[in-house]
């Protein structure tokens, strides 16, 4: 049987390069060749044994591609076509996909709903740091790459981009909003370029690094606040004259960032949180106002599906939105282990990583 290289879970710790056989598709699937893929903050969850999965699994869910074979029943697509998929994989037909919660995914399910359904690549079935991956329910989830477009180009789009943007829709950002983004990462940076495109007109992001400072303004960041140098909820308040921010947008995942997200807020303004957390969260009172102030706490798992996937890429087609230089290191899947050392301790001014056959 024909072998591919994989990037695997074996331990909490340990994910390294091994092989498995090339995958068998259904009727309702799609086999991609992996022609870029990345190396996600979930996957050192998963490495660190924060998140669990099992031992064996093959990790990744960012994948740009080309189809290899396509399923029996799969039409509208052809052998050859570059494709990309999203990092969550809905069936479309379950209950919770057509009420529109396509992560939630319950297909198979008695009643269609499933916390996290949606997310099969690297959770629940092998993943896309391989040379090949088995794309379940395709005509759900393939999404053909425009011509023009570069892999670099739509790499962000199955999730980086997804779920950054989609902080700023769950914040339900109108135009003329001030906006306050904490944590300037790969996803942080997406939501603030998201908050620009949806009408923002001041977006304060919150980081110490050097180059994700520099990057944030790259993004549409009007202002930039160094945590480790001033109070970041003092600066928040005195940038917006006491009022505090239409929209908080927690991209980070820690107790810290979300009493902030949640303190510099106005009465009846939005946290989006779009952090994975490892831990309980608590609600601190005064940021809380005692359940009084008319908050909304909104929580948001990475949308996937074929529109998903297309509108971002007619985003990047448009020119309004580039996420290219988000990609500061490129690899070989040989070099899995080497890419997986740098991005976990995050040295070298990474943020996100290109992996290649």
């Amino acid at each position: 049987m024909p072998k591919m290289k994989v990037a695997v879970f074996v331990e909490p710790g340990r994910i390294v390069l091994d092989e498995k056989p090339i995958p068998d598709i259904g009727p309702l699937d799609a086999l991609i060749r992996i022609t870029t893929t990345t190396i996600c903050g979930t996957d050192v969850h998963i490495l660190k044994g924060e998140y669990p999965v099992a031992r064996g699994l093959t990790i990744g869910h960012e994948p740009v591609g080309v189809i290899e074979k396509l399923g029996s029943a799969v039409q509208g697509y052809r052998e050859g076509q570059r494709v990309i998929a999203g990092a969550i994989t809905p069936s479309g037909q379950s209950e919770a996909c057509l009420c529109g919660c396509h992560s939630q995914d319950g297909a198979g399910t008695k009643h269609g709903w499933k916390p996290l359904g949606g997310w099969r690549f690297g959770n629940t079935i092998d993943g896309c740091q391989a040379e090949y991956v088995r794309v379940p329910d395709a005509m759900a989830n393939l999404a053909p790459v425009p011509d023009g477009l570069t892999d670099e180009q739509v790499l962000m789009c199955p999730d980086i981009m997804s779920t950054g943007f989609s902080g700023a829709e769950s914040g339900r950002i109108r135009i003329g909003d001030i906006v306050a983004v904490f944590a300037q990462g790969p996803i942080g940076l997406c939501a603030t370029a998201g908050a620009r495109l949806m009408g923002a007109t001041t977006i304060i992001a919150v980081e110490s690094v050097p180059e994700r400072m520099e990057m944030a303004r790259r993004m549409g960041a009007d202002h930039v606040v160094d945590f480790t140098k001033v109070d970041p909820v003092e600066e928040v308040r005195r940038l917006t004259d006491g009022r505090g921010v239409d929209v908080s947008i927690e991209a980070l995942g820690r107790q810290e960032t979300f009493e902030a997200s949640l303190r510099v807020l106005r009465p009846g303004g939005t946290l989006s949180s779009l952090g994975v957390y490892s831990g309980d969260l608590r609600i601190p009172l005064d940021g809380f106002l005692a359940g009084l102030g008319d908050h909304t706490i909104r929580t948001t798992l990475c949308p996937g599906g074929k529109e998903r996937m297309r509108r971002l890429m007619a985003a990047i087609a448009s020119g309004r939105v580039d996420t290219r230089p988000l990609v500061t290191h490129r690899f070989k899947l040989d070099q899995i282990e080497e890419a997986y050392d740098l991005f976990a301790h995050q040295r070298d001014g990474v943020l996100k990583v290109a992996v290649t056959p």
